[in-house]
């Protein structure tokens, strides 16, 4: 059970029993701790998310962990105490809870407390109750009443969640545990189950958190399914490309296919899309350098690793026999300088290993970095690239000359595991979840485990921008804008910091050492996307923004040009409309820039609005307004007169009704008909009334019915005071699958 679900339970045992003492209250004090820390903590809390609230009651575990330990050592627990200490977990998770709590104010301010702590978690235990409910709704069958869970599940999989996702491990083993106990036929899925209401909250509440966020489209990607379509035509692009040629200075890498083309994604928050060879097995070469010199960092600190090697791009070959003026490898990034990485790790990091332990912990340490997925060892590639080894053994040697190496270096132990490192074995799925975790600062975003201190990823990144793709990085640092490293198998390893992580893999090479394909899919990702790391975002831009949602690029727009009007600027309404902008738009509230400035007084910029942008002079608002009533509710009499004056020229112009800011799909339309009027906001569900947005209008379940291949999630969400507008109806999309070979379900 995770600490969401037990917080109100063990809040209450922190504050009533206090397990671990708190400096500063006395006994008497504890006492009265629940009833007197109630109204502090709202100003501190009504800016922060659930989320947020959650980190920061796991930033005190460390702290509290240690406590409890030094507590242990220096007073055993009595027999008795046992009997109000429920278990290990209660008594930490409380502990935690108690410092969070005792840590968000003074001693002076131990008056005002933990009334909001105790109604948000409340709220936050209702707000699941009310997701699993509407889950439920949104796809269960009218007739029988039931939920099939493969429609849930593939509903699930348009958001970029598989079904194989370590973080919804629980929801499958619940699966399997009713499959087994209903008895169904031999040979039946858990996945072809239909439940009924109960069993089916029982089975999601572990995951709830996830599969709601997911649902609700609060992913870093919230429109998915257009994300996979737009990826999709890219990798068609890149197919046709037939240019450059296998790399034939390793033996083994010659029996690659050239026609073989895999590219993997995996966003910060474990959505996952995979299209062509992603399950090919391939040696990572010189993928595995940013993952080495990453464990060098971790485990000696950038201050030690770079008094042996370079940051400097060579502005040579990969290979080229050569050292900077301080006699060091240029960077980590070529060979030189991976090899002295690699170094390092044996005589610094782990001086006491034997070689096969060295690799056994290295090999370890990318597992965890690909969140479990596969991670092998290529004995043939080994044996061929260290028979063919001659140019970097001359760096070695000309590398040992120069007295690059740290004391006690055995130059052949050094080779073969740099020659090892190299042969690893993976392929797209893994390597994406890799790219992820240097994405999410050495977070593997599948199973949430920090592999790697934000310092590392930082440094490393920087490295791959300036050094990744030997001696195309210029251009491609110029071009593409992110950081990246290539390999001679033909992969290519991208990252887009803080949104996700790209994995290509053609073996076709260019003149550079790059594969033809990756560099060409990355190019055009950059053409499509603002990813490149200058493209700027505040400025009007023909590229798209997967992170925001449609209505929030759109809403985005509405707010300038209204923002505009209220403050009487008619330059920036006069940029607006030579933009191209609607000027009729209008807010939630059907507000026009008319209104704005019509409450305002600026009549340059009502004369603008009619005279320049022949805007109606007569739209309503959701309260019935007009633009001449806001003037005359506000006393600005020369704005009336000029409005009425031009009402009287106008012949007889129909009342306007402006286009609402937000959209949503026409199956939204339809559902929301009944419990929508054109004058008022629809009321919230009795269900889900203390929520933000109802799930129901995030989530429509008229898209599932009409096609198995149409995604639940709308393309456009709309709050839940928003007028329903129909927008493009009948689309399908491609989803992730979990043969993960194909696009579609």
């Amino acid at each position: 059970m995770s600490m969401g679900d037990r917080s109100w339970s063990l809040l209450q045992y922190a504050t009533e029993q206090a397990p671990i003492p708190m400096d500063g209250y006395t006994a008497e004090e504890a006492a009265q701790f629940k009833d007197v820390i109630r109204q502090r903590i709202v100003d501190d809390l009504k800016s922060m998310t659930g989320e947020e609230l959650i980190e920061l009651v796991k930033e005190n575990a460390a702290k509290v962990v240690e406590e409890k330990a030094e507590t242990q050592a220096a007073t055993p627990t009595p027999v008795d105490g046992a009997k109000r200490i429920q278990d290990d977990a209660d008594l930490i998770d409380a502990g935690i809870i108690a410092e969070m709590v005792a840590g968000l104010c003074t001693k002076s301010q131990k008056e005002t407390f933990v009334k909001v702590i105790t109604k948000y978690i409340s709220h936050r235990e209702q707000e699941q109750r009310n997701a699993e409910d509407v889950l439920f709704d949104m796809f269960a069958s009218e007739e029988t009443g039931l939920i099939s869970m493969g429609k849930f599940l593939n509903g699930l999989k348009t958001t970029g969640i598989r079904r194989n996702d370590p973080r919804v491990r629980e929801l499958m083993d619940n699966l399997k545990k009713v499959h087994k106990l209903n008895n169904y036929e031999t040979g039946s899925s858990a996945e072809t189950q239909h439940l009924n209401r109960e069993t089916f909250k029982a089975v999601v509440a572990p995951n709830i958190v996830l599969i709601a966020k997911a649902f609700r489209q609060q992913f870093i990607i919230p429109d998915f399914s257009s994300f996979v379509k737009d990826i999709e035509e890219i990798y068609c692009r890149c197919k046709t490309n037939t240019l450059g040629k296998i790399a034939d200075y390793i033996p083994q890498l010659t029996r690659y296919c050239p026609e073989s083309w895999g590219v993997s994604i995996c966003t910060v928050d474990g959505q996952r899309f995979s299209i062509g060879d992603v399950e090919e097995p391939f040696t990572l070469q010189s993928c595995s350098k940013p993952l080495t010199y990453a464990i060098a960092l971790e485990k000696l600190g950038p201050k030690v690793v770079h008094s042996y090697v370079g940051q400097e791009p060579s502005g040579r070959n990969f290979n080229e026999l050569v050292l900077d003026q301080n006699k060091k490898p240029h960077n980590p990034m070529i060979n030189a300088g991976a090899i002295l990485t690699c170094s390092l790790m044996n005589a610094l990091v782990k001086p006491d290993m034997t070689s096969a332990e060295i690799f056994d912990y290295t090999m370890s340490w990318f597992k965890r970095l690909s969140g479990g997925e596969y991670i092998g060892f290529n004995n043939a590639v080994f044996l061929s690239e260290r028979e063919a080894a001659d140019r970097n053994y001359a760096l070695g040697f000309y590398m040992r000359e120069n007295k690059c190496f740290p004391k006690r270096t055995n130059l052949k132990e050094v080779m073969d595991y740099y020659f090892q490192c190299c042969a690893m074995e993976t392929n797209c799925e893994a390597m994406s979840v890799i790219a992820a975790s240097m994405a999410n600062g050495g977070i593997c975003p599948t199973t949430e485990e920090k592999v790697f201190r934000p310092e590392v990823i930082r440094d490393v990144l920087s490295i791959m921008h300036s050094c990744g793709t030997y001696d195309y990085s210029g251009q491609f640092a110029f071009k593409v804008g992110l950081p990246a490293k290539s390999g001679v198998s033909g992969g290519m390893m991208l990252v887009i910091p803080n949104v996700m992580g790209i994995f290509a893999w053609s073996p076709p090479l260019d003149d550079l050492g790059n594969t033809v394909r990756g560099v060409q899919f990355c190019e055009e990702l950059v053409n499509m996307f603002n990813f490149h790391r200058y493209d700027n975002l505040k400025h009007l831009s023909n590229k798209k923004d997967p992170r925001k949602h449609r209505y929030e690029t759109k809403g985005l727009s509405i707010v300038n040009l209204l923002f505009s009007a209220a403050s009487g600027d008619v330059t920036a309404l006069r940029r607006h409309r030579l933009s191209g902008m609607d000027i009729t738009l209008a807010d939630y509230d059907g507000r026009t820039a008319l209104h704005l400035a019509s409450s305002e007084g600026h009549l340059e910029c009502v004369k603008f609005l009619l005279e320049q942008c022949h805007v109606p002079h007569n739209p309503k608002d959701r309260w019935g307004n007009l633009p001449v009533d806001e003037a005359e509710n506000f006393g600005h009499s020369d704005v009336v007169e000029y409005l009425k004056s031009w009402a009287e020229k106008t012949v007889a112009a129909p009342e306007c009704t402006p286009e609402a800011v937000t959209t949503k799909t026409e199956a939204d339309e339809v559902s929301s008909v009944q419990r929508v009027t054109a004058a008022t906001p629809p009321k919230p569900t009795q269900d889900i009334t203390n929520c933000n947005q109802t799930f129901q209008e995030l989530c429509s379940t008229s898209d599932l019915d009409r096609s198995p291949n149409s995604s639940p999630i709308p393309t456009e969400s709309g709050s839940g005071h928003s007028s329903p507008a129909p927008s493009e109806a009948g689309s399908t999309v491609s989803i992730a699958s979990d043969d993960k070979t194909k696009p579609g379900l």
